[in-house]
C-alpha cells in the first residue's frame, strides 16, 4: 500500500508540474472565507519564518498561539520566505513539517494558511510548495503564486511579487526556479492586468493586496523599486487600503502621504536584523521594530484594528481606522 501511494503521489506530482510549466497566467483564482456570525474576521499574519524552530521561530508561534485563542482568529496570512534558504526541494521535503506543521501546532493555529512565495522560495522547487499534495500532509496548507480570498465585506488580493525583481533573473550566486513564468515581461503583464481587473470588479468594504516584497521600508530592503513602479500606482487608483509584506524581517508600519493607503510589514517571524533601519518622515514612519513578532486584523464592516506583537506577545504598536456604512438603497 505504502509503494502504491508513493507511485500516486509520484504520478500526481507530474502531472501537476506540467500544467503548471505549461500554463500562462489567467484570472485569478478565488477562495472563499467564511466570516464569524457577527460579521467580524480576525486573523494573524506572519512573514519570513521556515527556519525548523531557529531563531525564534518556535517562540513567535507559541505566542502566535495564544493571541490567536485570544482572538479567535479565522486564518493565518504567511508573506512568504516560509522556508530557508532555498525553499523546498520537492513535495517530500521533511522541512514541510519541521518548519510548518511541527512549529505552529497550537490549536488556534489549525486553521487555513494562504500563503504566498518569497525570493527564497523561488531558490527551491517552487512548484513543491504550489503542489496541492502538500495539503494531503497538512490541509492547512494553502500556497498559489497569485490569488484572492473573499471575505464577504473584505477582499485579499494576494500577488506573486518575486518575478518583479529585475536582479533575481541576473544573479549569479542563487538560482532560482522560473518554471511558470517565463517570458518575464508577459507573466507581469498579464499579473498586472488581472490585479488591476480583480480590484476594480471588487465590492468589498475593504480592499487589502498581500506580497512578499516591499513597496515602502525603512528597513535593510528599502523601497522594492519595481512594485513602486508597476503595481502601487494600481493600488492607489483602486483605493486599496492596506499593502501587507514581509521580505524585511521587521515590524513596521508606513502611512502614505498622498492616499490612505497603509503600508505593514510582518517580516519577524524568524531571524530578526537587529539595528539596520533607515532615517524616514516620522509622520509616516508609526512602527519600526527590528525584533521577532507578527501582527494581527481584527475586521468588521465598519472598522479595521492592526496590532503587533513582540516575541513575547507584548503588543507594540495598534492602529485602526472606520468607514462608513453606506446603504445601496
Amino acid at each position: 500500500m505504502a509503494a502504491l501511494f508513493k507511485q500516486n503521489t509520484f504520478l500526481l506530482s507530474l502531472f501537476f508540474y506540467f500544467l503548471v510549466a505549461i500554463c500562462v497566467v489567467a484570472e485569478l483564482e478565488r477562495f472563499e472565507q467564511p466570516i464569524k456570525a457577527d460579521g467580524s474576521l480576525s486573523l494573524l499574519v506572519v512573514g519570513d519564518w521556515g527556519r525548523k524552530g531557529a531563531y525564534n521561530q518556535s517562540q513567535v508561534a507559541l505566542q502566535m498561539g495564544k493571541v490567536g485563542e485570544n482572538l479567535d482568529i479565522d486564518f493565518v496570512i504567511s508573506t512568504g520566505d516560509n522556508f530557508y534558504e532555498n525553499g523546498l526541494t520537492g513535495i517530500d521535503d521533511p522541512a514541510f513539517e519541521e518548519s510548518f506543521s511541527n512549529i505552529y501546532a497550537a490549536p488556534s493555529l489549525q486553521k487555513q494558511w494562504y500563503n504566498v512565495l518569497g525570493n527564497h522560495d523561488y531558490r527551491g522547487d517552487v512548484l513543491a510548495q504550489l503542489s496541492p499534495i502538500l495539503r494531503r500532509f497538512d490541509s492547512r496548507w494553502l500556497c498559489l503564486r497569485s490569488f484572492i480570498v473573499n471575505a464577504e465585506t473584505v477582499d485579499f488580493f494576494f500577488v506573486d511579487t518575486t518575478p518583479f525583481v529585475n536582479k533575481y533573473f541576473h544573479e549569479k550566486d542563487h538560482t532560482y526556479d522560473w518554471r511558470g513564468v517565463l517570458p518575464q515581461k508577459e507573466y507581469l503583464s498579464d499579473l498586472l492586468k488581472d490585479v488591476d481587473a480583480a480590484l476594480k470588479e471588487s465590492n468589498a468594504q475593504w480592499k487589502i493586496v498581500v506580497g512578499h516584497h516591499t513597496l515602502r521600508s525603512a528597513g535593510h530592503h528599502g523601497n522594492t523599486e519595481e512594485l513602486v513602479e508597476q503595481l502601487l500606482p494600481i493600488l492607489k487608483a483602486n483605493n486599496v487600503d492596506l499593502y501587507v509584506n514581509g521580505h524585511d524581517h521587521c515590524l513596521e508600519h508606513i502611512s502614505s502621504p498622498d492616499s490612505p493607503l497603509q503600508f505593514l510589514t510582518s517580516g519577524g517571524g524568524s531571524k530578526a536584523w537587529r539595528g539596520d533601519v533607515k532615517s524616514w518622515n516620522p509622520k509616516e514612519l508609526k512602527l519600526y521594530y527590528d525584533g521577532q513578532g507578527f501582527m494581527s486584523l481584527q475586521i468588521t464592516k465598519t472598522e479595521l484594528d492592526v496590532k503587533f506583537y513582540d516575541v513575547f506577545g507584548n503588543v507594540l504598536h495598534k492602529w485602526s481606522t472606520s468607514k462608513a456604512l453606506y446603504s445601496s438603497a
